[in-house]
């Protein structure tokens, strides 16, 4: 007689739960690749906000540099201001005597500083529109002291004093020299600089000496400077 069939090994499971096993591993599997599908896209959200975050701030500073290094040089260019300058008019002025002017002052700055011109002054014998510079002294003579431009011979007397409209050598600076005809400011120098050697001028002929001088530009000036 066949033996009777053992108990069945899976009767002692509950039918649902063999059933449920399939649904199970589906489960399982879908929440793993969800997992994984959820960590690949918060990377790639944080690389795309850390590299666009970068460049924007990258961005930022390269567009703001120039504009911060020309507003500073603007705001350096307009605090730079020259300081004042001092100086001496004498002659046919209203008010003899030291004058401060801005930086690029002319002449004429510089005689309306001393109260204009009084009505024997001649003012063709000063250039108005020349640049003053610092510690010069400027003479503004009567009328028939100096010729006019153009004009032959004729000036102020030999051994006039100070104030005769001359430019005199022993005083002169760069400035003064250059208002004589012909006598650029290589020359002015050069006149200067015999001075300096040779020692003081004791006649306006020595200015033959200096180089660059001849006799017409010697005639020229003759009787527009004094030592």
């Amino acid at each position: 007689m066949p033996a009777a069939p053992g108990p069945d090994p899976l009767g002692a499971l509950d039918p649902g739960s063999r059933r449920a096993s399939p649904r199970l591993r589906v489960t399982v599997g879908a929440a793993v690749a969800l997992f994984i599908g959820a960590v690949a896209i918060a990377a790639i959200l944080s690389f795309s906000a850390t590299g666009g975050g970068a460049q924007g701030a990258v961005g930022g500073v390269v567009a703001g540099e120039p504009g911060d290094a020309d507003a500073e040089a603007s705001s350096d260019d307009g605090a730079i201001t020259g300081a004042p300058v001092l100086v001496h008019v004498l002659g046919a002025v209203s008010r003899p005597g030291l004058v401060e002017l801005e930086a690029g002052a002319r002449v004429v700055d510089a005689v309306a500083a001393a109260g204009g011109l009084t009505p024997e002054a001649d003012p063709a014998g000063v250039n108005l529109a020349r640049p003053v510079v610092d510690g010069e002294q400027l003479v503004v003579p009567v009328v028939g002291a100096v010729a006019p431009p153009g004009a032959v011979g004729g000036g102020a007397s030999a051994g006039a004093p100070a104030g005769d409209g001359l430019v005199h050598l022993n005083t002169a600076d760069v400035a003064e020299l250059d208002t004589l005809p012909r006598i650029g400011p290589a020359l002015a120098q050069r006149i200067i600089d015999w001075r300096d050697a040779n020692g003081p001028f004791t006649s306006v002929e020595q200015l033959l000496d200096v180089a660059g001088i001849g006799d017409a530009v010697f005639a020229g000036l003759a009787d527009k400077v004094a030592p």
